[in-house]
């Protein structure tokens, strides 16, 4: 089931089609973000994890949606802009998605399948919740919105090694 993840297409925020096989052997934190959100702030702690693991093998892929009370409601060069100037942003972010419902995008129901949530729940609840994935594409972890980026470091470190 783990190569199955690099078979999935995405649209990034230039509107450039990439296959996830881009980063087939890289350890990989999937976001699903917001720039309206109480916990957008999670931003600079992504970006602190991206310096500093990138080099070793570790990317975040961000994943724009507007599904929780509204809370990205830009087109792609808004939310672009946004986290370039707010947040410094340099890992790839890409065009906004639908997480849950009939047009969920193929990459989370994927990720909902493979690691769901409480109580074997396959929705996302929240803006943030965090996917993270070994270097085979295996869903090692979902964590919820509240769990900081920082709080992941040792399991990224241990991934990485």
């Amino acid at each position: 089931m783990s190569a199955e993840i690099y078979q999935i297409k995405c649209t990034d925020i230039k509107d450039q089609d990439k296959s996830l096989s881009e980063y087939e052997g890289k350890v990989l934190l999937i976001v699903n973000t917001a720039s309206n959100c109480g916990f957008t702030p999670q931003y600079k702690e992504l970006e602190s994890l991206y310096q500093r693991y990138r080099d070793e093998g570790f990317e975040i892929l961000a994943f724009p949606c507007n599904q929780f009370l509204k809370q990205e409601p830009g087109d792609s060069q808004q939310i672009s802009q946004f986290c370039e100037l707010n947040y410094g942003v340099t890992f790839p972010v890409f065009k906004k998605i639908d997480v849950n419902g009939t047009n969920a995008h193929p990459l989370y129901q994927y990720l909902k399948s493979a690691a769901p949530g409480v109580l074997n729940s396959k929705a996302i609840k929240w803006n943030f919740t965090k996917f993270l994935l070994t270097r085979d594409g295996e869903v090692k972890g979902r964590f919820a919105p509240r769990v900081k980026p920082s709080a992941l470091e040792s399991e990224i470190e241990e991934l990485l090694a």
